[in-house]
């Protein structure tokens, strides 16, 4: 009754958005994968496009893509799955940082592209992808100081955390020092069930980006 449109687990941060929503949700789906030389799904994997339309959600006679609508759509058909939190001012919080994340840390986005498969310790972060990486660790703080923890919003899983979870990844990747607090999270988040199921998917890709494979 449903079908996940996706590209790489390894590359694509927006994938995996709208894949860990989905499982998040509850919804039984299908993937349906885009190849990574498909010319849509090779601008998004770049950076090269300012819109796309992967991941792309279809269910019974819905058609939905972006993350954020993909995640609107859930939390109304399986409103038990608390996607968004039910205390007004949670939500709000929930949604204003994964609007943060939607829409912003470009420079991040450049200098920390999505690689799984890779790991390059002691790598170098320039001043203007630091900033976004402060900025990020603050949310992080103030959200589990404010909700308690452990997740980004309190107790369980919810939206925000599927927005933050590649960043989780990217930290990772690129060894990115951080405050014990954030690096507890970051650790945490890596070894949910479900982002191990999407990290061990990545790894069995064969598919390779030389843009996105670069030495650093």
């Amino acid at each position: 009754m449903a079908t996940l449109t996706i590209s790489s687990k390894n590359y694509s941060s927006w994938s995996m958005r709208g894949w860990l929503l989905c499982k998040m949700a509850g919804l039984s789906f299908e993937e349906e994968r885009v190849p990574t030389d498909d010319p849509d799904a090779k601008a998004e994997l770049l950076l090269l496009s300012p819109s796309f339309l992967v991941p792309r959600l279809v269910h019974e006679d819905v058609t939905v893509w972006d993350t954020l609508a993909i995640a609107a759509f859930l939390n109304e058909v399986f409103p038990e799955a608390g996607l968004l939190p039910a205390d007004r001012a949670v939500r709000a919080h929930c949604l204003s940082i994964s609007g943060e994340m939607h829409s912003g840390f470009a420079n991040m986005r450049s200098a920390l592209p999505m690689n799984i498969k890779a790991h390059y310790p002691g790598f170098k972060v320039w001043a203007g992808a630091q900033a976004d990486i402060e900025r990020i660790a603050a949310i992080w703080r103030g959200c589990l100081t404010a909700h308690g923890g452990p997740f980004l919003m309190g107790a369980t899983p919810t939206l925000a955390d599927a927005m933050y979870a590649p960043v989780c990844s990217r930290f990772t990747t690129y060894d990115v020092k951080l405050d014990p607090q954030c690096e507890a999270y970051r650790t945490r988040i890596m070894a949910l069930p479900l982002v191990q199921e999407w990290i061990e998917g990545a790894l069995s890709e064969p598919e390779e980006l030389e843009e996105l494979d670069a030495e650093f």
